[in-house]
């Protein structure tokens, strides 16, 4: 999920309301794992073995795709700030404070709660697995340092991020081609992760437009039904929102 968001708080009472898209992909070994995935499964059964444990691990956690993002940041007062966010699956909560490096620079440091929710109903690349049933909740760090201009007609930031999460299925999932009398095992996968992202946004007064690309390396281990796997790879997560502060 995307911080969008620069390196300076609002001021105390401020708001800013944040809507706009977020997309995610993925590289190196998560896309080996959904590449190398059977691509047959049979009627009576559910998928099983190791490629595709891994396919899955990757489905559930990475969550590949587009999706709309909406979000509220306000400031909190002594350079603290608190915000919320939704995109696709994910709700985030977060606090954060700044700190003053110059007159135009600044730095600040935070802390993420993240939580998985039901009811992401879109399919997957696996036919034989339902994100509806996935949930889970994570949490993640991030250090920002950032530019603003006089008047804020433009900032620039850049920041390191690192996280933890878990998201399981909790209890056997509908599986489409595959009947009532075998259901999905449960899938159970744990991502540790960490990366950078540089964003820009650009505006005047109380609206501007922001882009933020985010790039991390992660480590997924877990197990989908008696079958424990585990999978690394990269994920690139581009953004883009219109603010606007009142």
């Amino acid at each position: 999920m995307p911080l969008l968001h620069p390196a300076q708080t609002l001021s105390p009472g401020d708001v800013r309301a944040v809507a706009g898209f977020s997309s995610n992909a993925f590289v190196g070994g998560f896309t080996d794992a959904l590449q190398n995935v059977p691509k047959t499964a049979s009627t009576a059964l559910p998928p099983s073995g190791p490629s595709y444990a891994r396919a899955a691990l990757v489905e559930a956690s990475v969550a590949p795709g587009l999706a709309p993002l909406v979000g509220a940041r306000v400031g909190l007062g002594m350079q603290f700030e608190g915000g919320i966010g939704y995109t696709g699956r994910t709700v985030r909560l977060d606090a954060r404070r700044s700190f003053d490096l110059s007159s135009h620079w600044a730095m600040s440091l935070g802390a993420g709660a993240m939580a998985e929710v039901y009811g992401h109903d879109d399919a997957g690349v696996l036919p034989a697995l339902d994100p509806s049933q996935l949930h889970g909740w994570g949490a993640d760090v991030p250090i920002v340092i950032g530019y603003t201009s006089d008047a804020e007609l433009y900032m620039v930031w850049i920041g390191a991020r690192t996280g933890w999460e878990h998201v399981d299925s909790g209890a056997p999932a509908s599986l489409g081609t595959v009947t009532p009398m075998a259901p999905s095992p449960v899938l159970s996968a744990t991502r540790l992760w960490g990366g950078g992202l540089l964003g820009f946004a650009v505006g005047f007064r109380h609206l501007h437009a922001a882009i933020e690309l985010d790039c991390s390396y992660a480590t997924v281990s877990g197990a989908y039904g008696a079958t424990r796997a585990e999978v690394m790879g990269a994920t690139i997560a581009p953004a883009s929102a219109v603010w606007w502060r009142f």
